[in-house]
């Protein structure tokens, strides 16, 4: 029996080692043609081009912002189906759907239900900014003019001793009911059909205004803005007014 094991061994050694020189002679050997080890730590040599160093295109090129892939396809798409897009929000004829194409002739990347989900997003973001006080967050969304206009508001409560309870419910419409193009400056203007709760209390906790227990139907137009030639996408809000 020992014999037997004796012989199996010494069998796959044998081959063990036959198949560990076949190996180093096929693999072991150096052309001069071999990648050294990647270092993710090591700088890239600057060869005076935008290529990488060794003249190869890396497969991790991280794209700016705008130029994922696919970008271009979408704009394309946006842009060959953008008359249809406007003809859904405004009949074909009136002034609103012609002022909404001039915008998209000049923005490609203008596409009104886009527009108006942004416009809904900002008006929470708004409304609820302006009842908590938060000058920071309104600076970003308002143009200087309104800006300034919330921020003299929020002052005079504030030296009052006034304090805002708001909860907002949501929006039950949004809709674009004028636009304009001049010189550039795009202009959107969307009715906002909301629900609030909202409490005015003074200094000593009395409500002045509002209701903390009632649901209240709010409609305002708001206007948006932006400068086409800018490279900034973001839109302001540049007016408001009160539906009631």
């Amino acid at each position: 029996m020992n014999e037997i094991f004796d012989t199996y061994n010494i069998i796959f050694l044998a081959l063990a080692v036959f198949i560990l020189f076949r190996l180093k002679s096929v693999l072991g050997k150096r052309t001069g043609n071999e990648r050294p080890p990647f270092d993710p730590y090591s700088r890239r040599e600057d060869n005076g081009s935008n290529e990488p160093a060794g003249g190869r295109q890396t497969d991790n090129v991280i794209p700016l912002p705008g130029q994922e892939a696919g970008h271009e396809t979408r704009v394309q798409e946006r842009e060959d189906n953008g008359d249809v897009v406007i003809d859904k929000v405004a009949p074909q004829g009136t002034a609103l759907n012609q002022a909404l194409k001039q915008i998209l002739s000049v923005d490609r990347s203008f596409e009104p239900q886009e527009f108006l989900q942004g416009a809904r997003a900002a008006y929470e973001m708004i409304v609820m900014a302006f009842a908590e006080g938060d000058r920071k967050s309104l600076k970003q969304l308002l143009s200087k003019e309104v800006f300034d206009g919330f921020v003299a508001a929020i002052d005079d409560r504030e030296k009052r001793g006034e304090t805002i309870e708001s909860t907002f419910v949501g929006i039950d419409k949004a809709e674009i009911v004028e636009a304009a193009l001049k010189d550039g400056m795009a202009q959107v203007t969307v009715k906002v059909q909301s629900q609030l709760i909202s409490a005015t209390r003074d200094k000593d906790g009395e409500v002045v205004d509002g209701d903390p227990n009632k649901v209240t139907e709010v409609v305002d137009i708001w206007t948006y803005a932006r400068d086409t030639n800018s490279r900034d996408p973001n839109w302001k809000l540049v007016a408001t007014e009160s539906a009631e």
